[in-house]
């Protein structure tokens, strides 16, 4: 049921984000619908009126690969949303995610030092990091376990908003990844905690996670104020090992003279 309300209510925000202009449609004089009318996705789409209803009210009926294709085009989805539109409608099945690195990543992400690296699974839980990325954002061994997570640091800590130069959006592009990494394992419970508890906390997260954003990871330069050596700029690269699917190797490589002057200090 969490499945279908979440199609129904990306739906809902998809269509209303569009103007008939969009999809060549002149409005009327008396129009009062912000977006698309349902009929009209209906019909664009070649579905029944009374059928894309029930996607909207969160009904138990099955979609098929067509029809998603079909709504995704007249909806105008980006790839990424085309992908969350499709985990949403269909079961997928649930992988668990490996507590520990493998021996050979956790020597990796030392190997990577002086360059800030972690590994971190699909809820965003940091499992290993070297002394680089502990002197970037402060050491997550000196964390409670639970609290090694990058989405609680990023909306949580206090500490974030100061580190992060630019908090909004890094916050919210993280958001928007963490969101497409919770449809891909649709029904895990950990991702539902989260979520919960995020939303409870933290009134950003819970305002950008009810519009439906969501976005591919991609890569990106990120500020951060030190406040030991100030300003540092990295560009981030994200990588997937073959013997664990379910970790990502995150490494943050200096985008200019300034930071890579400075490395040697973040480490030690």
């Amino acid at each position: 049921m969490d499945r279908r309300r979440a199609l129904a209510d990306f739906l809902r925000s998809r269509r209303e984000r569009i103007t008939p202009r969009d999809v060549g449609i002149l409005p009327g004089p008396r129009r009062r619908t912000p977006g698309l009318r349902r009929e009209e996705v209906a019909q664009l789409s070649g579905i029944s009126v009374t059928w894309y209803t029930w996607l909207e009210q969160a009904r138990e009926i099955t979609v098929s690969h067509q029809v998603l294709q079909s709504l995704a085009r007249v909806l105008l989805l980006s790839p990424a949303e085309t992908r969350h539109l499709f985990a949403l409608a269909e079961e997928t099945p649930v992988r668990e995610a490996p507590a520990v690195p493998t021996p050979g990543l956790q020597r990796l992400v030392d190997a990577l030092d002086p360059h800030p690296a972690y590994l971190v699974t699909p809820t965003w839980d940091l499992v290993a990091w070297n002394r680089a990325e502990a002197g970037l954002l402060g050491d997550p061994a000196a964390w409670a376990p639970a609290d090694r997570n990058l989405l609680r640091f990023t909306f949580l800590e206090s500490r974030a908003r100061a580190l992060l130069a630019d908090w909004p959006d890094q916050a919210h592009v993280l958001l928007e990844q963490y969101r497409a990494s919770a449809d891909r394992h649709a029904g895990d419970a950990r991702f539902g905690a989260l979520t919960r508890e995020l939303r409870a906390a933290s009134e950003e997260f819970r305002t950008w996670w009810d519009a439906h954003d969501v976005a591919d990871f991609r890569p990106a330069r990120r500020r951060f104020d030190h406040p030991r050596l100030g300003r540092l700029s990295f560009d981030y690269v994200k990588l997937h090992a073959a013997d664990a699917p379910d970790l990502s190797l995150v490494v943050c490589l200096p985008a200019d003279d300034e930071t890579a002057g400075r490395l040697p200090d973040l480490s030690a």
